[in-house]
């Protein structure tokens, strides 16, 4: 089992990840930190991944994930995936989530640690993806609403 920990570098996410090395050493788990990124230049620079000026790479994105990532969580592994477009329809965020759920199946997670700003002040937050990933049984969720 791992805890998995859905990570794009903002403050909640690396406070996730670091709520996730206490619960590992209590549990004797692993710690998965999961960059999901969009192969999109706009979205990485409107997340704060890329300086304007910057050529966008998925593997540039991915290596600052990783950089961040260890940086708060030396022990945790590190996995990036691209998200599939699988319907015209979908959104971003509905690409993101359904990657998150995908690889907590992958990878057996028992808990899946999640920094959100939205937890609790909307029932469904339109562009978070805690409350999809919360919906799988599979596994537990913690959210993390504080840095």
């Amino acid at each position: 089992m791992v805890l998995l920990v859905p990570f794009d570098g903002s403050a909640l996410s690396k406070a996730a990840l670091t709520r996730a090395m206490e619960f590992a050493d209590y549990r004797d788990e692993d710690i998965t930190a999961l960059s999901v990124i969009p192969d999109d230049a706009a979205y990485a620079r409107e997340h704060g991944w890329l300086d304007a000026d910057e050529a966008f790479t998925v593997e540039a994105v991915a290596d600052r994930m990783r950089e961040q990532a260890e940086s708060v969580a030396p022990a945790a592994s590190f996995r990036y995936e691209v998200p599939e477009d699988v319907s015209s329809m979908a959104s971003t965020t509905t690409n993101i989530t359904r990657t998150i759920r995908e690889v907590a199946h992958e990878e057996e997670a028992s808990i899946v640690f999640i920094g959100s700003e939205n937890a609790g002040r909307v029932s469904t937050p339109v562009c978070s993806v805690g409350s999809p990933v919360s919906e799988d049984p599979e596994y537990d969720v913690h959210i993390v609403r504080h840095p």
